[in-house]
């Protein structure tokens, strides 16, 4: 005989012991197995609930956190494109009914007063109209205030106005899109939508492209795929605003006996655990223990209460856990829906670590065969 069996027998067993208590506490694995996940539970003294999928607990837990604009956003009103406002840049041209007039140079009848800013407290300064109110008024109601303010120091004096841009009711506009910027809100750019074109649109794939209006101590967000679906969420800037593009961040992550360990963004897009398993390449056919397929998540105490059919206070740690070899296994994996932030993770089969367990012994028998040869 050689290798172990050169050995007396309870050498043999003290050696094959040593070497399998060894292997046991070393054995590489991908994570822990289901009997240490239920062990983890609240019932066993931990602090999760583990819970098996049923079809009570996939119509409780089934919610994805929506994006959109609370009704202040909604239901704020369009600026409107020509009043003017502190801040604004105006241009004014005057036209005199005399050769020599008030404003005008030797042999021209006309002058010409650019960019005249508005003022923190609303108001230009016009030469021989004085101060004028400007804030509030159209520029055809300013251009008639000034008329009339003129027409006393010069006959028949004719005014026009034109709003330029400045910064009285601008928007600032920043991220993925193709022209980061301040904007003032004109007629044709006073919607989200309208805004986000005057930007360039957006530099990313608009699938996966998130919309956040900022205003004031107030932000709400769209995906872009919603903005242009949905009507009421193109709603109206404000001046102000920050609109910021994104792209979006929502994401699960795959462990454990899989065809791949990685984060895994989810865009836009409402997933199942099947679909999310699928993914990733599915099952490790040599590894994975189809009974253990768990989605880790903490749950809000709403949606605790209502899968656990009673009131609890806080949010909860919950661990489902879907067993694909049952009647409706893949039927519940296909209806579970993956949230923003879920770790899907598949345990090991019992046989993969009696495998390993094995290989190690075997090998370790070996190697002790070969030390046993070269010591003859």
């Amino acid at each position: 005989m050689t290798g172990l069996f050169r050995f007396t027998a309870p050498v043999r067993l003290l050696l094959i012991a040593s070497i399998t208590l060894v292997s046991a506490c070393a054995l590489p694995r991908t994570g822990p197995n289901k009997n240490e996940i239920f062990n983890g539970a609240i019932e066993r003294g931990g602090n999760t609930q583990v819970i098996y999928v049923n079809d009570h607990v996939t119509r409780a837990a089934n919610f994805v956190p929506s994006y959109g604009f609370s009704n202040n956003f909604r239901n704020a009103g369009q600026v409107g494109a020509d009043d003017i406002r502190a801040g604004d840049v105006l241009g004014l041209s005057i036209w005199e009914n005399v050769d020599d007039g008030l404003l005008a140079s030797l042999g021209s009848s006309s002058t010409t007063l650019t960019e005249i800013q508005v003022d923190s407290e609303g108001y230009i300064f016009v030469p021989y109209a004085g101060r004028v109110r400007a804030a509030g008024s159209t520029p055809d109601q300013l251009r008639q205030t000034i008329t009339q303010r003129l027409s006393a120091q010069t006959p028949d004096p004719q005014v026009t106005v034109q709003r330029m841009a400045g910064n009285g009711a601008t928007v600032s506009v920043v991220g993925r899109v193709s022209a980061q910027g301040v904007y003032p809100i004109e007629r044709p750019t006073r919607t989200l939508s309208a805004m986000l074109a005057r930007a360039g649109g957006v530099s990313v794939d608009p699938e996966v492209a998130v919309v956040t209006v900022k205003r004031g101590a107030d932000s709400g967000k769209v995906a872009l795929t919603d903005l242009y679906a949905n009507p009421t969420n193109d709603i109206a800037v404000r001046p102000g605003d920050l609109i910021v593009v994104e792209e979006d961040q929502r994401n699960f992550t795959a462990l454990g006996a899989l065809g791949g360990q990685t984060r895994v963004p989810l865009g836009n897009e409402v997933i199942n655990a099947a679909e999310a398993i699928a993914m990733v390449g599915g099952l490790n056919s040599s590894l994975a223990d189809p009974t253990g397929v768990f989605v880790l998540r903490d749950e809000p105490e709403s949606v605790a209460s209502r899968v656990l059919g009673k009131p609890v206070v806080g949010s909860q740690r919950f661990a489902y856990v879907l067993d694909l070899t049952r009647p409706n296994g893949l039927f519940l994996a296909r209806d579970f829906v993956i949230r923003d932030g879920d770790t899907v993770y598949v345990t090991e089969a019992p046989y993969v670590q009696w495998q390993k367990g094995l290989s190690a012994i075997t090998g370790s028998a070996a190697t002790a065969d070969s030390l046993t040869s070269i010591g003859d």
